[in-house]
């Protein structure tokens, strides 16, 4: 059962047992109760007098006064007090009169009453009952009984109604204990988000969306280790965009980028997912192709990325150069890259005089 939906008793395990229990721990036998009871007719008689002295008490006090507003609250909480001044001398302290106190905690606790200004107001009563009986008793030995049984019964309420503090107390702090963790967990989720949003941030060239230089040593190093613990072959490719120096200069920059933007898309779309791409910087990129051989390579992806560079880009050509390593022997990264970029240079070179013959 969800505890919105039980009892103020169910919620604190409170029992006709434990209303026995807590009667003993404060002495309040069944002769007390017939004490009390005796008295009531008394108490009635002087019922009106006690709760406009009470509140007259209470209204002076500048806290309290502040507490009870308005003219309608205070009527309610007359009739409310006058019910509660008449039950203590009802003589019947069941589960339902525990359940009626266990609300005033409730109530007090929710409008804002400091546990000062409860004992204050039940010393007030206290104070007034006991005037009461001091004035109406038959005999000493009835005064002094009746007050002895009015102490211990107010003692039993006070406990209830602080024990209600005390629960609403830990539930709030429950309530903010858990909203807390939820606020810290949903903070790390973001500081999480946000990091691994920075790692791939940094990670990344922002013109291409391509792999940044600054990684290449580490991912080339990676990939050769691996591929030495499985004697695969790996190829590294390195392209470089023909002229982009006159390019830039004669078309500007904005110009310049774009082609960078579409080659870096082109070679992104061309390898496969376990390849890394990198732009090397300027108008120059780096791919590795794990576990395949430099033939494979140029078949299978240089002749696709040249087409696809010239289906979108007119008169833009770009140089090529492919070097492998393993599964024999192999060269670390520096090496690696060195040897492709020789083959890229040799191949511009090559394009270059082939572009002069043709021309003369």
């Amino acid at each position: 059962m969800k505890q919105i939906e039980q009892t103020l008793l169910e919620q604190m395990r409170i029992t006709d047992f434990e209303v026995d229990h807590r009667k003993t721990l404060f002495s309040f036998s069944n002769t007390d109760a017939e004490f009390l009871l005796s008295y009531k007719p008394i108490i009635e008689k002087h019922i009106d007098s006690i709760v406009a002295e009470f509140y007259r008490i209470q209204t002076s006090i500048p806290e309290i006064a502040l507490l009870i507003g308005d003219a309608d609250t205070l009527a309610r909480l007359r009739t409310a007090q006058r019910r509660y001044i008449l039950d203590l001398f009802s003589g019947l302290y069941d589960l339902e009169y525990v359940n009626n106190r266990l609300r005033i905690g409730l109530v007090h606790k929710r409008i804002g009453v400091e546990p000062k200004l409860y004992l204050s107001a039940i010393y007030t009563l206290k104070e007034l009952l006991h005037q009461t009986i001091v004035n109406e008793a038959l005999t000493d030995i009835n005064r002094e009984e009746i007050t002895k049984a009015l102490d211990k019964l107010l003692l039993f309420d006070i406990t209830l109604v602080f024990e209600t503090y005390i629960r609403t107390l830990i539930s709030e702090i429950e309530t903010a204990k858990n909203k807390s963790e939820q606020y810290a967990r949903r903070m790390e989720e973001k500081v999480k988000e946000r990091t691994q949003q920075l790692e791939e941030m940094s990670r990344t060239d922002a013109l291409t969306g391509l792999l940044n230089v600054r990684h290449l040593n580490e991912i080339f190093t990676t990939a050769l280790r691996g591929a030495q613990r499985r004697f695969e072959p790996i190829s590294v490719i390195y392209i470089d965009v023909d002229d982009f120096k006159q390019i830039n200069d004669t078309q500007g920059h904005l110009r310049g980028d774009e082609i960078l933007r579409t080659v870096g898309k082109a070679i992104k779309d061309t390898a496969r997912a376990e390849d890394s791409c990198i732009r090397c910087g300027g108008d120059e990129f780096c791919i590795l192709l794990t576990n395949c051989r430099e033939d494979q390579a140029k078949d299978h992806f240089v002749g696709r990325l040249t087409q696809r560079i010239k289906e979108e880009l007119d008169n833009v050509t770009i140089s090529i150069g492919v070097a492998q390593t393993g599964p024999n022997e192999y060269v670390d990264t520096s090496t690696l890259v060195q040897m492709a970029d020789e083959k890229m240079y040799a191949a511009k070179q090559a394009n270059k005089n082939a572009s002069q013959m043709s021309s003369a």
